[in-house]
């Protein structure tokens, strides 16, 4: 706590405290925060839309329970500043004046659970959690859940059911957790990109947020790079950055001689790009042109030696593993895509396939409960319009024509 203090840390209490909360939520509004888990909704159009006369009492969750392939950032922010977490839902909660605040760590990252777990202890000593927080009159409970561990934890109402110690199964969206989320009182609920976001803004203004993007985009974001790249890994940078810049700039492009055969912009459940759309500012609303979602910012890219078939079965094998099993269109539907898909990958597919799978699709993605199937077959049906050549040649030739072109070293 002393080196986070000394680097500036908690300053935004007394910013946040000189401030009616309504007057926050403005800020952030003003600021056009989206949501960094995903959806990219206006956080402060998040906030107010929960209304300032909720009945009390009142939480806030914040979510550090990511599990897709290829997302990593919410992590960093754990391992690396648990008092900018802690500092970042305090204000928060001021804003939304939430009694109680809930932090929902992954599982798998259980330690840096425990980390925070420690700073909110050393948080409190201190007097900035707990009762009448620095002489404000402004009360919060602070304390970590952390998760058991599986992909659909981190869905919004499951969250909230595991939280109150159920089985983590998603909840009907009607009411909203904002009217009935934990315990049926009224429950917010943020990634932890997003709220971390909020004491910089309120210390520096919305105006300056919104100037740290570029091509449109508001604030930095971070960006989660894998695949075949030379340099993967975690970059900060403006939201609206091109793609072109983040993959072959700040990832240290392909290997010499490859070439680019398209990637994923935003983690495992958003449809792929092509190199045609290398220009395109990763910021929301540019990437929901191009065809796909910016989601948690998390790209995966595939070069000339990967194939696309393989890698679609991969994501494919994740989400059939991951169905939490409440509605059978998943449980079900999702493990036979991923059987069909097998087939195809080993050269033993047929035409008729391909059409089998889009229609499958369709029907689980329209009679599944909650939105984690509508998500798993958005990258397969990307796949097989951005990569119809590629599955043809598998059932044509009764072989993967990458397991060729990597033998040759060509």
């Amino acid at each position: 706590m002393e080196a986070y203090r000394s680097l500036g840390g908690y300053r935004s209490l007394d910013a946040a405290f000189a401030r009616k909360p309504e007057e926050i939520i403005e800020i952030v509004e003003a600021a056009n925060l989206r949501g960094r888990g995903g959806a990219g909704f206006s956080c402060g159009l998040k906030w107010r839309l929960r209304g300032a006369d909720a009945p009390r009492p009142r939480y806030l969750v914040c979510n550090i329970d990511e599990s897709e392939p290829g997302t990593f950032k919410d992590r960093y922010l754990l391992y690396g500043g648990p008092h900018q977490i802690i500092e970042a839902v305090i204000v928060s909660a001021y804003a939304l004046q939430a009694e109680k605040a809930v932090i929902f760590v992954r599982g798998e990252y259980g330690k840096g659970g425990h980390g925070l777990h420690r700073a909110i202890k050393e948080a409190e000593m201190a007097g900035l959690v707990g009762s009448n927080i620095c002489g404000s009159g402004f009360d919060l409970q602070m304390e970590v859940h952390i998760s058991g561990g599986r992909y659909i934890c981190g869905e919004e109402t499951a969250m909230l059911n595991a939280i109150e110690g159920w089985r983590p199964n998603p909840r009907h969206k009607i009411p909203r957790p904002s009217v009935k989320g934990l315990w049926q009182h009224p429950t917010t609920t943020n990634n932890v990109e997003t709220l971390v976001n909020v004491p910089h803004i309120l210390l520096n203004g919305s105006d300056w947020f919104r100037a740290l993007g570029i091509n449109g985009g508001c604030g930095p974001k971070l960006f989660c790079v894998s695949g075949m790249v030379h340099h993967p890994g975690l970059f900060e940078l403006p939201c609206g950055t091109p793609a072109r810049e983040l993959i072959f700039e700040h990832a240290g492009g392909l290997a010499e001689g490859r070439t680019l055969l398209g990637f994923i912009p935003g983690g495992a459940s958003t449809a792929f790009l092509l190199p045609e759309h290398l220009d395109v500012p990763m910021d929301f609303d540019p990437v929901a042109k191009a065809g796909s979602r910016l989601g948690t910012a998390s790209v995966i890219v595939l070069d000339d030696t990967t194939c696309p078939v393989r890698v679609t079965l991969n994501l494919m094998r994740f989400f059939a593993r991951e169905s939490c099993g409440f509605c059978t269109p998943c449980r079900d539907g999702i493990p036979y895509l991923a059987q069909i898909l097998a087939t195809i990958a080993s050269g033993e597919g047929r035409a008729e396939d391909l059409v089998l799978l889009e229609e499958l699709s369709g029907i689980i993605a329209l009679q599944s409960f909650c939105a984690f199937a509508p998500g798993a077959i958005i990258p397969l049906i990307s796949s097989l319009h951005c990569f119809h050549d590629h599955y043809e040649s598998h059932i044509d030739t009764g072989r993967c024509p990458f397991d060729a072109v990597n033998k040759s070293g060509a």
